[in-house]
């Protein structure tokens, strides 16, 4: 299979190129060169949001696309309307945030999606966005070529975005921990490289249509996540189970200063954690369990001195020290 991904020298799109190399696939990898792309792949280099910027992909033809872009819809538009000749297929790696808010309890790939989108615009909000992406892929490739993946939360190693990373850190100093209950609140996620080996599956396989690709509801828990991140880190963290009306009450923010985390009962919950994934366990996707996640992400974050890397169009996450000992000492 030959392979092109726009992107590829981080998080989710390395994952799929590093997933690819390991089938011994035939793989380029187009970006700006800031960071330097994964061992055994062909780099080509490129601005897609400059003009001429798509140059370096005027010639070449691939099996499939990944395309992993998350601002101004036009971007993917360019690029898919460029390769729609020359490439089988194209994989655009979207979000569960394209559903209308707030999507009920075990909502499908059948909720409605934004209104507002298009394939032409600029940077708006992320689900308009990432929905306008959908909408460029599909006009360029047409509905039978393009793969629509819409992720929840991900997390793994390689992670950008500060959510894992965050927590290993802080159990890792020890001590008393903030730990936002209860305990058996059930998550969804996708380990990156379960993603990407989805992704490379279902490509495979000719899937085309919008797939939410997340680990099944209730894959892991609160309590099972933080646990793992205990035993990682090898501290001697002390989990101090702490109830969502104490959290919410002292004005702490879910999801943003305590990464994962949204309380039980409510939209965001029921948003984030409760998708019913059944289309994409049917397609074969295979969720490894959180304690190797959570390992793996720790030995990547001591490989690379501790300090994850942050995007820096994304905010920056986690708790003040000074608020959570505040919480704790009621």
């Amino acid at each position: 299979m030959k392979l092109l991904v726009l992107g590829g020298t981080e998080f989710v799109g390395r994952a799929v190129v590093e997933a690819a190399v390991a089938r011994s696939w035939d793989v380029t990898v187009f970006h700006r060169g800031q960071h330097a792309a994964p061992e055994g792949v062909r780099s080509l280099h490129g601005d897609r949001t400059a003009d001429g910027g798509l140059a370096a992909l005027a010639e070449g033809e691939w099996d499939v696309v990944v395309d992993t872009w998350g601002a101004a819809p036009r971007v993917v538009r360019d690029s898919a309307r460029l390769l729609a000749g020359r490439a089988g297929r194209y994989v655009y790696v979207s979000t569960s945030s394209v559903y209308t808010w707030a999507p009920p309890p075990g909502y499908t790939e059948d909720a409605p999606v934004v209104d507002g989108a298009s394939p032409d615009a600029e940077r708006t909000d992320y689900a308009r966005d990432k929905r306008g992406g959908e909408l460029a892929a599909v006009e360029a490739f047409g509905a039978g070529r393009a793969l629509l993946v819409r992720c929840g939360l991900i997390l793994g190693p390689y992670e950008n975005i500060g959510r894992l990373p965050w927590w290993l850190g802080r159990i890792a100093r020890g001590g008393p921990v903030l730990a936002p209950g209860p305990r058996e609140l059930p998550l969804q996620y996708i380990d990156v490289r379960d993603l990407a080996a989805w992704i490379l599956d279902a490509a495979q396989a000719g899937l085309s249509g919008p797939y939410t690709v997340i680990s099944p509801s209730g894959h892991t828990t609160m309590g099972g996540l933080l646990d793992a991140c205990v035993r990682a880190t090898g501290g001697d963290a002390d989990l101090r189970w702490t109830a969502p009306a104490v959290i919410t009450a002292a004005g702490i923010e879910p999801w943003m200063q305590l990464p994962v985390w949204v309380p039980p009962g409510t939209d965001m919950h029921a948003a984030l954690h409760s998708a019913d994934v059944a289309k994409a366990v049917a397609a074969g996707l295979r969720c490894r369990p959180v304690e190797e996640t959570v390992a793996d992400t720790w030995a990547w974050l001591e490989s690379i001195g501790g300090k994850a890397p942050q995007r820096p169009d994304r905010p920056v996450l986690g708790l003040d020290p000074a608020t959570e000992a505040k919480v704790l000492a009621g």
